[in-house]
């Protein structure tokens, strides 16, 4: 009897701190429950984000099993935004375009390049200017207050002004109708023409004589394509026949005897009125011009003229191709060769004959876009034309202003000046805001 009490003692003995540990986790889970009571309303534990949003660095939130991975569920349509995962790869690089050996690079958002970068709009004026010393040599140094522009006797503000040089584009424009022995000294010069490039460059070539024929298309001014095309038309270039033309007497129709010809079957002879051969120099300056009008703007654009400056029965007359010249800013540089390289010469085609050609429009031309004519008569001073040619077209000053004229097509007078005294400037006098209508008519 004395066991069984022990033994329920000491039952009794540990079921006390079993009941009081139970009691006291009961009481402390009612204490959590009051106290949440008090908390507000806070998100779900596994979007702790607003709704639309998900936490950086996690997962997007898995779509429903009636949509596709790709697509946006519905709920979420009308929450705003959806966030871009964190981990979203990069988007491909764009292809890389490798450049020909010795082409031009083209444009980029280099800081030089932003220096000559123009906003295109009809009523600002860009102006090239040369500037020679009493002795013809270039001046150098320059600067902005050394200048003033007038257009149509109003003083200008310059806006822009620079003395570094520009890449050329240039369109060489080649008279094959020169007499053969012309022709044969001008096709000795062609690889100093070539060399008288750079890299940064562009050309293109036309030729013409009855007709116009555009020969290479633009390309880098030190390319390989650009040495082939010249090569070739130094071996193929012949010219028309030169000497007096026959019109009449025995050579006329051929050896003859006592007034018979040699040959049976040849017709009797005939007094034959002589023609004299087309030289469509404005048809020429055309195309190159409407070819270079397409080219942008970080570029001198020039057409660069070997010929005697002979013109007959183009479509196009003086004016209307002076109009495309000056409206987009296209200079005219000139190798005069043959007579065109003669003083005396040069000044007689002034002296216009009916029917015969015009001697005297390339001059016009130069004069008018701000170019220059460099008569030369033996090889060696065409070659050295060359390169003289191409160091002032490339290394003028260029002013801009904007002029506050009404936008019309009428044309309008510029005058440049330099404060400086015994100074010779050399620019466009003028100027066509609008490009002309085409047409064609004579000259």
């Amino acid at each position: 009897m004395r066991l069984s009490i022990t033994v329920l003692i000491l039952a009794v003995l540990l079921a006390v701190p079993v009941f009081a540990a139970a009691q006291s986790s009961a009481d402390q889970n009612s204490g959590n429950r009051k106290f949440s009571q008090n908390l507000p309303d806070a998100p779900a534990p596994n979007n702790p984000f607003p709704s639309g949003q998900v936490s950086p660095g996690a997962p997007p939130p898995a779509p429903a099993n009636t949509q596709d991975v790709g697509e946006i569920p519905a709920q979420n349509k009308t929450q705003g935004p959806t966030e871009v995962p964190v981990n979203t790869p990069p988007p491909p690089m764009p292809p890389v375009k490798t450049i020909p050996p010795g082409s031009a690079p083209p444009p980029t958002n280099s800081t030089q390049e932003e220096l000559y970068k123009f906003v295109v709009n009809t009523n600002f004026v860009v102006v090239p200017v040369t500037v020679r010393d009493s002795s013809g040599h270039l001046v150098p140094g320059l600067l902005q207050k050394d200048f003033s522009i007038l257009e149509d006797n109003k003083p200008q503000t310059i806006r822009y002004f620079t003395s570094d040089p520009f890449a050329l584009s240039t369109a060489i424009v080649l008279d094959l109708s020169l007499p053969d022995n012309i022709v044969s000294k001008v096709n000795q010069t062609l690889p100093a023409l070539v060399g008288a490039f750079s890299q940064y460059d562009e050309v293109s070539l036309f030729t013409y004589g009855s007709s116009v024929q555009k020969v290479l298309d633009f390309v880098g001014g030190a390319s390989d394509k650009f040495a082939q095309v010249m090569n070739r038309v130094r071996v193929e270039a012949t010219g028309r026949p030169s000497g007096v033309p026959v019109t009449s007497g025995p050579m006329a129709s051929g050896p003859s005897v006592n007034g018979r010809s040699l040959d049976p079957g040849a017709p009797p002879p005939q007094a034959r009125t002589y023609q004299p051969e087309p030289h469509v120099l404005n048809d020429a300056i055309l195309a190159a011009a409407l070819d270079l009008a397409k080219r942008g703007s970080l570029r001198r654009k020039v057409i660069l003229v070997i010929s005697d400056g002979q013109e007959l029965n183009s479509n196009a007359s003086y004016r209307d191709v002076l109009k495309v010249l000056q409206t987009y800013q296209i200079l005219v540089y000139a190798v005069a060769v043959g007579g065109g390289s003669i003083p005396g010469y040069r000044q007689l085609q002034k002296i216009h004959l009916p029917g015969q050609a015009y001697g005297d429009i390339l001059p016009r031309y130069a004069a008018a876009t701000g170019g220059q004519v460099f008569p030369e008569m033996s090889a060696d001073a065409i070659e050295g034309a060359y390169q003289r040619l191409t160091v002032v077209a490339r290394n003028q000053y260029t002013l801009g202003y904007t002029t506050t004229a009404a936008v019309t097509g009428a044309y309008r007078e510029i005058e440049v000046r330099v404060k400086r005294p015994g100074l010779q400037v050399i620019a466009k006098p003028g100027y066509y805001p609008l490009p002309p209508a085409a047409k064609g008519s004579s000259q």
